[in-house]
């Protein structure tokens, strides 16, 4: 339609607008919905328009490809459970990343194509040929490079998020060596491609880029997976936005550019919420996994811990004046989150005040546990985040920990020897009365065990959360057995 390739940088420039709007929106719980609407209608405009100006689609492979990722994409977000969410958006993060690295493909054997023609037989078939310039080559060596460590660490991090047994974590001495060969080597290949265009540097920095962003994010332990996500998601803009270059789109830049940024400043609140630097969880490999330092097997220490039903825990609640919810990826691993919203809202009519606490990096993806209790309707006033309620522990009769490890471990604080000392943390310690749903006494994701556990005010409740907390609500209901 003429119509649309003549105002196609006005139809760009709205949807800017809107994806930018959409940002805003996703900023706060009670814009959320609004600001996804502002991201459907600027992507249905940016795809629309685009479809319209390309120069010769072959429309029905465009029309097929979109077809068969609508399916997939529909099936998927109607089946996903919660728990399997974080791996989702990390295999989401990956497609980014190989698109960016087929379209740098298909661009450079396109332009050798070309040259092969010659430009005497392109212009005799009315092809007009521009040799690609440096600024070409750099932007394809960019959108390259970046897309591919991020397809190829972005699928590592699907495979430990799914608990997957080819996804393994790696340490020793010789990793940072190797990371830093491969990264040097992907760079000098590169600059290589881009002085001379030379299709072999380019094949070998696309190799070497999908081989470092494994072994780049394999040694990453599974208590830093959430910075890892964000961190994947502003590496998918940034590749995004180097390929709008290439296809001079400017609304892939803009919107590239936007979720490069934000994913970036993301990532950089979550580091500051665990007191680390963003090179430390990356190259570090101080907390998580196979790489955290742990106590032997058959060497570790028998420590006293209290135990109670889940009667014990409705009998105390019911009879305090405050109880702070904190939950953690237990919660999602048991889907409990409906239960708990209707425990909150059973304490409430008996005069009990209920919030929930919630950290930054709880869960295994940014917001993971925002996004359960939005699924469970909770409502936003009561849900307050770690600087806003930790101050009101000490005041506190009862907090109720579900399925939560390291986020509220007291090591944090007051173990210098503890992999994540200084890292800020929920202070339920401080409460009157602390009670923590788990399965087992096994150690969080971080590998590390938890003084809080052990305390004298607190009282251990084994099982699903899910279960335990209907029981709970049972108990307080006196219909339980």
């Amino acid at each position: 339609m003429e119509f649309i390739r003549e105002y196609a940088d006005w139809f760009y420039l709205i949807g800017a607008v809107l994806f930018i709007l959409t940002l805003r929106g996703l900023s706060g719980p009670k814009t959320a919905i609004a600001g996804n609407r502002y991201g459907m209608i600027a992507m249905a405009i940016a795809v629309v328009t685009t479809f319209f100006v390309a120069e010769n689609p072959v429309v029905w492979m465009i029309l097929a490809a979109m077809a068969a990722g609508a399916v997939v994409g529909i099936a998927r977000a109607r089946t996903v459970p919660m728990t399997q969410m974080p791996e989702t958006v990390a295999l989401m993060h990956s497609l980014v990343g190989l698109a960016a690295v087929l379209i740098a493909v298909a661009a450079i054997i396109h332009n050798n194509k070309l040259v092969e023609l010659g430009p005497d037989l392109l212009a005799a078939n009315g092809v007009t040929f521009h040799e690609m310039s440096k600024v070409h080559l750099f932007e394809l060596f960019v959108g390259c490079f970046v897309g591919a460590i991020t397809f190829t660490a972005s699928v590592f991090a699907y495979g430990k998020l799914a608990a997957k047994k080819w996804a393994k974590t790696i340490s020793g001495g010789w990793v940072k060596p190797v990371q830093a060969l491969i990264f040097i080597a992907m760079l000098a290949a590169g600059i290589h491609f881009f002085l001379t265009g030379s299709m072999t540097s380019f094949w070998a920095m696309t190799g070497l880029a999908l081989a470092f962003g494994w072994v780049w994010i394999a040694p990453v332990g599974g208590g830093d997976m959430p910075v890892v996500v964000s961190l994947l998601n502003s590496f998918s803009g940034w590749a995004a936005a180097g390929i709008g270059f290439t296809l001079e789109n400017n609304m892939l830049i803009v919107a590239g550019s936007l979720v490069g940024s934000s994913g970036a400043i993301l990532s950089y609140i979550m580091c500051k919420a665990m007191n680390r630097s963003i090179i430390n969880v990356l190259f570090g490999g101080a907390m998580g996994g196979a790489a955290a330092p742990t106590v032997a097997a058959g060497a570790q220490v028998q420590r006293n811990y209290r135990s109670g039903s889940a009667d014990d825990a409705g009998f105390l609640m019911s009879n305090a004046d405050s109880v702070v919810i904190v939950p953690g990826y237990g919660m999602a691993q048991g889907r409990a989150q409906n239960a708990v919203k209707e425990l909150a809202n059973l304490l409430k009519e008996q005069g009990v005040t209920v919030r929930f606490a919630i950290h930054p990096v709880a869960g295994r993806m940014p917001g993971h546990m925002n996004v359960l209790l939005a699924e469970a309707d909770v409502p936003y006033e009561d849900i307050l985040e770690m600087d806003e309620i930790n101050s009101d522990f000490p005041a506190t009769d009862v907090v109720l920990v579900i399925g939560a490890n390291d986020v509220v471990n007291p090591a944090a604080k007051d173990d210098p020897n503890s992999p994540i000392y200084g890292m800020p943390i929920l202070e339920a310690h401080k409460a009157r009365t602390i009670m923590v749903i788990k399965r087992s006494m096994a150690t969080g994701y971080a590998g590390l065990d938890n003084d809080l556990f052990y305390n004298d005010k607190t009282m251990m409740i084994f099982g699903d959360a899910k279960k335990v907390v209907e029981d709970m609500t049972k108990a307080i209901n006196g219909t339980g057995h």
